[in-house]
């Protein structure tokens, strides 16, 4: 007899078969709902140029950077001290 387990991941594992990928993005006679709930808002940009030159202006290391709803991006860098904690750093750039 089977164990439930093995039926469990079995059955897991079809249904991940099953779904959408870059290799095989819809199956054949896809609706136009499975199309519709595959859009991906458009992204006018990105950060990585202001990333980039707040990196270059600062000397800093790269710590994280955000899109805002705005279209600025928030950077945000670390500067090494003179043998201490570094000092973060937040820079808004437009883009």
């Amino acid at each position: 007899m089977p164990s439930p387990l093995i039926i469990a991941m079995l059955t897991g594992s079809v249904l991940l078969l099953s779904l959408p990928t870059a290799a095989a993005p819809l199956r054949a006679g896809a609706s136009m709902d499975d199309i519709a709930a595959m859009a991906v808002a458009p992204v006018s940009g990105d950060c990585s140029a202001a990333a980039s030159q707040v990196v270059a202006e600062t000397g800093g290391d790269l710590l994280s950077v955000q899109l805002t709803s705005d279209g600025q991006c928030v950077v945000t860098v670390l500067i090494p001290g003179n043998g201490g904690r570094p000092k973060k750093v937040t820079m808004r750039v437009p883009m």
